[in-house]
């Protein structure tokens, strides 16, 4: 009689950050693999990131090329884990070589949220009084907010969620601008007091989808990732991080974006903003939606023709001295 031998179920090592969020997010694909792929053990193991550790430093000031990714990174290079899930806002533009972006999920609403205090729930961003006290750790969120609102005070903000909220409510802030998807994601979206709107502020490149990375030698897992991900959000957020790399920016850099997906074109607004407000440079480019990566570097070719690189330049020489 002649015996089969079958190999056993792979088991798959999926690499988290250990904040509520990350986790969440985290076990969300691990259960959607899991419906997918029955016969495959999906493990979570959590990791901490520079990011996570310092608290008591604005982002911008640390230096933020992956600084909530590269343990994760390492992680996998060493095969400790087999894929990380990232809030792809977080994820560099530029991976190790041998690493790479395997599937990005479906996007949650990717727009800034205003999250008041009690006092001020009768307020709308553009009522809220001289001197209010805005929290808020990004670069992005605070130029944009300073350009249309300069009578508004901003400080800086750092911590999980619960952390922030809680110093709001205690009135350490008048309002706070956060993500609505993580908001959302953690089962708060009750605390969204408005959607700020895209004429005010746009979102983060990659913001409310989560983006997939895995070893690019892998051809299994590549194959397996593929089926979470959502092709309208991979073209849409792929367009924003070609614009992003090909200005040289940051997850902390002032730079915002805003894509829609209508009949198969693809329509990128991108906006670059110094610190102060004061400066600002937006434009917009239309094509077809299976050229997004070209439609993003044709944007950041646009505004670096309108001033966007001495802009970066100057924020860049601000952060490099620390100040």
């Amino acid at each position: 009689m002649t015996s089969v031998v079958t190999s056993p179920p792979r088991t798959i090592r999926i690499g988290s950050r250990k904040s509520q969020l990350a986790l969440v997010q985290t076990y969300w694909v691990q259960e959607q693999l899991q419906k997918s792929f029955p016969d495959i053990t999906f493990e979570v193991h959590t990791m901490s990131t520079q990011g996570d550790k310092i608290l008591d430093v604005a982002l911008a000031k640390i230096g933020d090329k992956g600084l909530f990714t590269k343990e994760l990174e390492l992680g996998m290079l060493n095969k400790e884990i087999d894929f990380a899930v990232h809030s792809l806002k977080d994820l560099p533009t530029n991976l190790p070589a041998e690493l790479t972006l395997a599937a990005i999920t479906e996007r949650e609403n990717p727009a800034d949220a205003l999250v008041v205090h009690e006092k001020h729930k009768d307020k709308q961003i553009d009522t809220m009084p001289v001197g209010t006290v805005i929290g808020t750790s990004s670069l992005r969120r605070l130029a944009q907010l300073r350009h249309h609102f300069p009578h508004f005070t901003f400080k800086d903000v750092r911590g999980n969620l619960n952390t922030r909220l809680a110093k709001l409510d205690a009135g350490e802030y008048d309002a706070l601008i956060l993500a609505a998807a993580g908001l959302e994601r953690l089962g708060m979206g009750d605390r969204v007091h408005q959607i700020i709107p895209k004429e005010i502020s746009l979102h983060a490149v990659g913001q409310g989808a989560l983006g997939i990375e895995c070893r690019a030698d892998d051809s299994d897992l590549l194959s397996l990732l593929k089926a979470i991900e959502h092709p309208q959000t991979r073209d849409r957020c792929l367009a924003e991080r070609a614009f992003l790399r090909d200005l040289e920016g940051g997850c902390q850099v002032p730079i915002g974006v805003n894509t829609e997906i209508i009949d198969n074109k693809l329509t990128l607004t991108g906006i670059v903003t110094s610190v102060d407000g004061q400066k600002m440079v937006k434009d917009t480019v239309t094509g077809e939606a299976n050229n997004a990566e070209a439609i993003g570097t044709e944007l950041a070719h646009l505004l670096r023709q309108q001033g966007a690189q001495e802009i970066l330049a100057e924020i860049f020489a601000v952060i490099q001295r620390g100040s």
